[in-house]
């Protein structure tokens, strides 16, 4: 009983959720449309209470005068219903489609707020899912719900008036079923609960199986794993099957159930009754208006006893939903923040130790990055280089010491501020599916037409423009896939010209590029770099020989810092990279 009352109270929070923060607004549709389906449902009553007349009066009494007013009041009953039908799914389509979309604009704005260590524990695929196939399983239940209570509800009432107004005994009779059956209804529910709560986890598990695949399309060919993904996804496949059988299982039980009371019942009547009608207690009318009557209660009921495996099965999306909208981000903005500095900044770690988790990826990193100059990071891989980005912009915090910027702890930056301070050019630049003009504007409009043109110059994308069908207004393709690489890193670079920031990081920009690209690309960078405080992660050593200062990391620690004639004259890390790398293959 406590279990009972338990889930009861988790329903009714999940309700409130959803009616407080998606439908409450909509109260005025939503009145009109349950108003409409109440009148809807009544004229199921009206209907069965016309048979009584329609028999007595007409078929055996013989009055034909009632023939014509009956048969009017029969077509009104299903004028009325018709009307009201369609005002109300006209009215609630329109509430169902906002409050969907409002709840999927809510968990995508949600989401991409959350910090990246919560993004790389949930998988792209998962919460795609939860984006689209839980909304769509809510969006589907409530509307049910408000139908159900709507309309079905006030059919039940209305014809059970009717049934009582015939015989309130023979109505007993009908109804002797119902306690039977509320313990088997009770764990029907109980189990399609569960079910669905693994129906909604498979479902995840395949969107990240098609994400992955899709994004990996080129290694998979290249390593003739087509076989492998497709006997993987078939698994999978073969999971939610069974999951979804043994969901439609539990949904179909409560109505089946609904049926066997509703049999029972008629079993009953037509034993109790039909014996009262051969002895004369009871017109032919009367009989026929009580069993219409329950028979039109059939469908509703039916239809009433799935809603309650609906709900059950979209209570465990409402919880995953609200499972992530209760989530918070662990970087905050404090109360009280500190204007981000002007102009090009000095960046200064000092004495920072980073972690994921339980591994620490720095220990004790110091050095600094003079104000309008270029400094460069180098090492090998898992030296902590990125890790360094991501602090500098507060995609992580330092578990211990401080990074500054311009003599400005980050973490008393509004983030907003400090992400407005820099600029990033990565090795594999991303772009949307959308064209170049709008994957190099991302949606600004105060951009003039002079000043785009003045970004494509100093970018190199005015090169390749003449190239592309439609110019500017070409599609970039998915992941900019309609573009080659060094196309798509001048992209990346008119971007970073006009945000036009004091502060600009460039990870590994030209590694993947030809000679010849990575010229033009180059170019591109240094024009960018003039006036900005610059770091650059490379891991070759000729890409950063011109930089001001290299800061050269191992295993999470700064070993040494200087120019490249410096470091070469000093020995050491850094002198045994470069001999490395100047080795003949």
């Amino acid at each position: 009983m406590s279990a009972q009352r338990e889930t009861g109270g988790r329903l009714s929070s999940l309700l409130g959720w959803l009616w407080r923060d998606y439908l409450r607004r909509h109260k005025g549709r939503l009145a009109a449309g349950a108003a409409l389906m109440a009148v809807e449902g009544a004229m199921l009553g009206v209907l069965a209470r016309l048979v009584e007349p329609m028999f007595d009066r007409i078929f055996v009494g013989g009055n034909a005068g009632a023939l014509t007013w009956v048969a009017g009041a029969v077509f009104g009953v299903f004028l009325v219903r018709a009307i009201c039908s369609l005002g109300q799914r006209v009215l609630l389509t329109r509430v169902r489609e906002v409050a969907a979309a409002d709840l999927r604009s809510d968990l995508m704005g949600h989401l991409m707020v959350l910090d990246v260590g919560w993004h790389q524990r949930n998988p792209p695929g998962y919460l795609v899912e939860r984006v689209q196939g839980d909304v769509t399983a809510i969006n589907a239940v409530w509307t049910s719900i408000i139908t159900g209570f709507g309309r079905d509800l006030v059919s039940v009432i209305a014809l059970t008036a009717v049934a009582l107004s015939v015989d309130w005994r023979w109505t007993l009779v009908a109804l002797l079923g119902i306690p039977i059956l509320v313990v088997p209804s009770l764990l029907a529910q109980a189990y399609v609960r569960r079910r669905a709560r693994a129906a909604r986890e498979v479902a995840g598990r395949m969107s990240v199986r098609l994400d992955e695949v899709f994004h990996g399309v080129a290694p998979i060919k290249l390593n003739a794993l087509e076989a492998y993904q497709a006997a993987r996804f078939r698994r999978l496949m073969d999971e939610r099957v069974s999951v979804e059988v043994k969901t439609a299982r539990g949904q179909a039980a409560i109505p089946a159930l609904m049926d066997i009371m509703s049999g029972l019942g008629a079993f009953a009547v037509l034993l109790y009754g039909g014996s009262q009608i051969l002895a004369g207690g009871k017109s032919l009318g009367e009989f026929l208006a009580f069993f219409t009557a329950m028979s039109l209660m059939f469908e509703p009921l039916r239809r009433l006893g799935n809603l309650s495996g609906q709900w059950q099965a979209a209570a465990a999306s409402m919880e995953r939903l609200r499972a992530i909208l209760d989530e918070r981000p662990g970087l905050a903005t404090p109360a009280v923040t500190t204007p981000a500095p002007a102009g090009a900044p000095e960046i200064v770690l000092d004495d920072v130790t980073a972690a994921y988790g339980d591994l620490t990826v720095l220990h004790g990193a110091t050095f600094t990055a003079r104000a309008g100059e270029t400094t460069a990071l180098v090492g090998p891989s898992g030296a902590g280089k990125s890790t360094v980005f991501g602090l500098l912009t507060r995609l992580v915090d330092p578990v211990s010491g401080e990074v500054t910027i311009g003599g400005v702890p980050t973490r008393q930056m509004a983030l907003p501020d400090l992400r407005g301070l820099f600029s990033v050019v990565t090795q594999d630049a991303l772009l949307f599916d959308e064209s170049v003009r709008d994957n190099i504007l991302l949606g600004r409009t105060d951009v003039s037409p002079a000043r785009l043109e003045e970004v494509l110059q100093a970018a190199h994308v005015a090169d390749f423009l003449p190239q592309l069908a439609g110019g500017l207004d070409a599609p970039a393709g998915p992941r900019g896939s309609a573009l080659s690489g060094g196309q798509r890193q001048r992209v990346a670079i008119a971007r970073a010209l006009l945000r036009d920031t004091p502060i600009l990081l460039l990870d590994e920009a030209t590694s993947a590029l030809d000679s010849r690209s990575e010229a033009v690309v180059q170019e591109a960078l240094d024009r960018l770099a003039a006036g900005r405080t610059t770091l650059v992660i490379a891991h070759r050593l000729s890409t950063v020989r011109r930089a001001h200062s290299i800061v050269v990391m191992e295993r999470g620690r700064v070993v040494q810092q200087g120019s490249h004639d410096e470091l070469i004259a000093r020995g050491g890390a850094y002198a045994e990279l470069h001999r490395a790398q100047a080795a003949p293959t």
